[in-house]
C-alpha cells in the first residue's frame, strides 16, 4: 500500500520512479552512500524510494533525539535506528556490530555528515564497510533531473585516497536540492 503512495508522491514531484542504475539485488548487505545531502528534502526522497523500490532491509541512521515521544515510532517505522552521538562508544565498531547480528542489512549514510556544504567527505561510512567487510554502494539524489542514480557496489581497497577520488567523481557531478552545497567542488583533477 505505502509502495503506491510513494510511487505516486515521487510521480506527482515529477520525479522518475525507475532509477539509473539499477539497485543491486546482492549484496545482502552493504553501506549504502547517498549524496549530495543538501536538504530536509532527501530524507523524503530517500523514504520514497526505499519503498518504491522495495528496499525493506535497508536502515538510516539518525540522532536519538529523533527517536523520542511523540514521534519517534515513525521514524523507527520508516527505518531508522537511533545513535547517540554524544556518548564516546565507537560508532563504527556499534554499526559493524548490527551487520554481524543480521544475515540481510543496508545501511544508508550520507558521507558529508550534513546538510552543509563541506571540504571532505567524512570517514565513518568508509571504516564501517571495511571493518563490516561489506560493499559500498553509491546513490545520487539527482535533483535537477530529478532521478536517483546507483552505482556498482565496489569493496573498500584499503586506500582511501583512491577510494575517495572514485566516490568523488561519481556523486561530484550529481546536484542536489541546493548545487552550491553539492560535491562538485571536491571532484578529483
Amino acid at each position: 500500500m505505502f509502495r503506491v503512495l510513494a510511487s505516486a508522491l515521487l510521480k506527482l514531484m515529477g520525479w522518475n520512479t525507475r532509477p539509473v542504475g539499477a539497485f543491486p539485488v546482492k549484496p545482502k548487505k552493504c553501506v549504502l552512500i547517498v549524496a549530495p545531502h543538501t536538504s530536509s528534502w532527501d530524507f523524503i526522497i530517500g523514504v520514497l524510494y526505499r519503498s518504491v523500490l522495495r528496499l525493506n532491509k535497508s536502515r538510516y541512521l539518525g540522532k536519538a533525539e529523533l527517536f523520542k515521544p511523540p514521534f519517534g515510532f515513525i521514524f523507527r517505522w520508516l527505518g531508522g535506528t537511533p545513535v547517540d552521538r554524544s556518548t564516546s562508544q565507537n560508532m563504527v565498531d556499534q554499526v559493524a556490530q548490527l551487520f554481524d547480528q543480521d544475515d540481510e542489512l543496508i545501511i544508508a549514510l550520507s558521507p558529508e555528515g550534513t546538510r552543509k556544504r563541506v571540504d571532505r567527505l567524512r570517514t565513518g561510512f568508509y571504516n564501517i564497510a571495511k571493518k563490516a567487510m561489506v560493499p559500498i554502494v553509491m546513490v545520487g539524489f539527482d535533483f535537477k533531473n530529478k532521478q536517483v542514480i546507483f552505482a556498482e557496489p565496489f569493496y573498500p581497497s584499503g586506500d582511501q585516497l583512491k577510494d575517495f577520488d572514485v566516490i568523488l567523481k561519481f556523486l561530484g557531478p550529481v546536484e542536489g536540492k541546493y548545487p552550491e552545497k553539492g560535491l562538485k567542488h571536491l571532484i578529483p583533477a
